[in-house]
């Protein structure tokens, strides 16, 4: 039943949301606009906790308004919407296929977010150079959330890391922060039911691009997928299983 609630609540929001970030969107400047999105990210991590009992905890240091690249384990729907609501200000990298969703292909032109053609090769490749080249035109630098991965992965899973965050760093000049989580064991993927507990979000030690793409791809994967393995087998102790039921 709860599941049942917040989906209903949340969706209802996402619409409700979307109307009023398509508004702020018309205005000069980014600053109300970014404050919508950053609202609405707030208010649905308030949603999963009172609702469905699931408990945001951070560890590390968040990166808020600093000029690195974050480099984000992703296996939920609800990964960009809980980094929004601690990172702040962020840029942030999505693919294409998020243009087919109304008034979302407007609201991301306007926030500056750097678009991705899901295709790969060439013009995947292009559409990341254009996005880096807007980063670089901004007067404040601010954080670039990217999910190397590129889509969603079931708990215990993983995907081999996509060249575009070396390629972001580097032109950047900026540090990489990798973040690992197991919120897909609360909110998997994108599913329906959600699962009461503490979901973890932790910031790992920064990482400096060199000159070798392939070993840096290589070091950031394995940190990012070992701390996760991590954290999904510490929520699945018998402890905390016992305390982590179904949000049903």
């Amino acid at each position: 039943m709860r599941s049942f609630i917040f989906n209903i609540l949340y969706w209802s929001m996402s619409v409700v949301y979307g109307v009023i970030c398509a508004l702020l969107a018309f205005l000069p400047g980014r600053w109300a606009l970014m404050h919508g999105i950053r609202s609405y990210a707030r208010l649905t991590v308030i949603l999963l906790r009172v609702i469905c009992g699931i408990k945001i905890e951070v560890r590390g240091s968040t990166p808020k308004d600093q000029p690195v690249v974050i480099a984000a384990k992703h296996q939920s729907w609800g990964d960009g919407i809980i980094m929004l609501a601690k990172c702040g200000d962020v840029n942030f990298v999505v693919g294409d296929h998020m243009l087919k969703f109304p008034l979302i292909g407007w609201v991301l032109k306007r926030c500056g977010a750097i678009v991705v053609n899901n295709q790969g090769g060439r013009k995947a490749v292009e559409s990341l150079q254009d996005g880096i080249e807007r980063s670089q035109g901004e007067g404040r630098p601010r954080p670039v959330l990217i999910y190397p991965e590129g889509h969603l992965t079931p708990v215990g899973g993983g995907k081999k890391f996509r060249a575009g965050v070396y390629r972001i760093a580097s032109s950047l000049n900026r540090k990489v922060i990798p973040v690992a989580t197991n919120l897909g064991q609360c909110w998997p993927q994108q599913e329906w039911t959600k699962h009461s507990g503490t979901a973890v979000i932790e910031f790992l030690e920064p990482m400096t691009p060199g000159d070798d793409r392939n070993a840096f791809l290589a070091e950031l994967e394995d940190t990012v997928q070992t701390r996760t393995r991590a954290l999904e087998v510490e929520h699945a102790q018998p402890g905390a299983r016992a305390a982590t039921t179904e949000a049903a």
